[in-house]
């Protein structure tokens, strides 16, 4: 793929993983009070993640892209490992979030795939940032 730069592709992938965390952010505590009893950021809680199962498909599509723009193949780096590894952990959030209102099991796997991608996005940012250093 023949960009011209790909300085666009870093600023909507900054912002994009940006708002990804903060958003986590706003679900670990909407979470917090549903797990609580308070129904009142229900909507909130739902809206929000969609709005990061969005961001982060728009991230793997930048990843891909940049990826195969800049090197031709994918798997230069831990990079897409632990990429794919939020990208699972977020949509078997999202079923199992699904599943809560007719499975009891199902918040529990709920809020442990959340720990988990709590890691995974600490992960994904480190990995991350390592490959920004290698594109400048």
């Amino acid at each position: 793929m023949d960009l011209p730069s790909f300085i666009w592709l870093w600023r909507i992938a900054a912002w994009a993983m940006g708002l990804t965390i903060a958003a986590y952010l706003v679900q670990v505590a909407t979470g917090s009070e549903l797990l609580f009893g308070a129904k009142r950021l229900r909507s909130i809680h739902i809206g929000v993640g969609i709005a990061i199962a969005v961001l982060v498909l728009v991230l793997l599509g930048i990843g891909i892209v940049g990826t195969l723009g800049h090197y031709g193949s994918l798997g230069h780096s831990n990079h897409l490992w632990s990429g794919l590894a939020v990208v699972e952990l977020i949509f078997l959030s999202a079923w199992s979030a699904v599943q809560i209102p007719s499975q009891p099991w199902a918040r529990s796997v709920h809020v442990g795939v959340n720990f988990l991608l709590c890691l995974s996005l600490v992960w994904v940012s480190i990995t991350g940032w390592q490959v920004v250093q290698k594109y400048l």
